[in-house]
């Protein structure tokens, strides 16, 4: 699997662009700046292609919106430039951002670069490469971390406007039924049954603070020799909203099935030293200073973020259809769109099962 997702290769020819304008465009924007410049494409980056800078002197990364038609809202560089610019320095382990570059005529779409940080990228939650000790402390330290970003006071970060505070469910939820309609490939019982029942069902209470919106072992790069995050990636659907919204995102890896998408779903957690979701969960609430959450309350962000997801996968589904997704494993991806639909609705039986009610 990291071998289909890691590293990087030669760039995709739809993907290619100036790299002598991009070269002096940087020199002139980024201080010490300088060629010859050599550009590689990272083979992970479903949404965003990345590429990286290679100069004589120092790596770079680049992040780019990608050629085509795109959804609304979608792929917002703009965005992720921002909230690293912002976080930098803070708890919460990001790249050094040097310049967002708006003006298409570059290298044809919106960009911006940072520093390249070295390390490991981890694909599979069960860490096959890790021993027992290695993995609890990688699991401590995503903790750690989702912990320490949504007690960031985003507003002395200078993020108050970053996004609009409260009824996140609501929005958020309306959100991603557009963009599922907007790139629907086959008809889903269970998102039609989501898209009906999620409304009106958002547990009570409003919180708000920094969501990465895509907080998941494959967008954290670790120290190459120890447990320990060096930098938080891809911030493309980050804004300020609910943090159990946020946390239940990150903690879906206890539903999934590995044969589904990355998951711990029936893994023997026990045997590789990997907490299990409820310890995760208790050891989150102990690092905000939350009480234990309503066992409903749960299920429902387990099955938003589920339904979220599968809209996500749909449109890559969608873009592979159009010819535009950023990697070949798109299209395994785009199928697992339906599966995790399904495993959503089961949650939301979870919660009915407890009333006592059916739909």
């Amino acid at each position: 699997m990291t071998q289909d997702f890691g590293g990087t290769k030669p760039v995709d020819s739809h993907q290619q662009f100036d790299v002598q304008r991009l070269a002096r465009y940087l020199q002139e924007k980024i201080p010490g700046f300088g060629g010859p410049l050599t550009v590689q494409q990272f083979r992970g980056g479903q949404s965003n292609p990345t590429f990286k800078l290679l100069t004589p002197h120092k790596d770079y990364v680049l992040r780019r919106k990608p050629a085509g038609v795109l959804l609304a809202s979608a792929h917002a560089v703009d965005r992720e430039y921002k909230v690293i610019t912002a976080l930098y320095g803070s708890k919460v382990p990001v790249a050094k951002t040097h310049v967002l570059c708006e003006d298409d005529s570059v290298i044809g779409t919106a960009f911006y670069v940072m520093d390249c940080v070295e390390g490991r990228v981890l694909w599979d939650p069960q860490l096959p490469h890790s021993d027992v000790a290695e993995r609890g402390a990688i699991f401590a330290q995503m903790n750690q971390v989702i912990a320490a970003l949504h007690t960031v006071d985003y507003a002395a970060v200078g993020l108050a406007d970053y996004g609009k505070p409260g009824n996140y469910f609501e929005r958020q939820i309306a959100r991603w039924t557009k963009q599922y309609h907007a790139s629907q490939t086959e008809r889903s019982e269970a998102m039609n049954r989501l898209i009906a029942w999620l409304p009106q069902n958002i547990p009570p209470g409003e919180e708000t603070c920094i969501v990465h919106g895509d907080y998941r072992l494959d967008n954290i790069i670790f120290h190459a020799a120890e447990p320990r995050i060096v930098a938080v990636l891809d911030w493309e659907l980050s804004t300020l909203g609910h943090p159990l919204a946020d946390f239940a995102y990150h903690c879906m890896i206890w539903q999934i099935p590995p044969e589904v998408f990355r998951g711990l779903g029936g893994v023997k957690l026990g045997e590789l030293g990997i907490p299990t979701e409820a310890e995760y969960v208790a050891a989150y609430c102990k690092a905000t200073g939350r009480a234990p959450i309503d066992p409903n309350h749960w299920d429902f962000y387990l099955a938003y973020n589920l339904f979220r997801l599968a809209a996500i996968l749909q449109g890559i589904a969608g873009r592979v259809k159009e010819g535009t997704a950023a990697s070949p494993q798109a299209e395994a991806m785009g199928k697992s769109a339906g599966p995790l639909a399904d495993l959503a609705w089961q949650q939301v039986e979870k919660i009915l099962a407890r009333r006592g009610e059916t739909v």
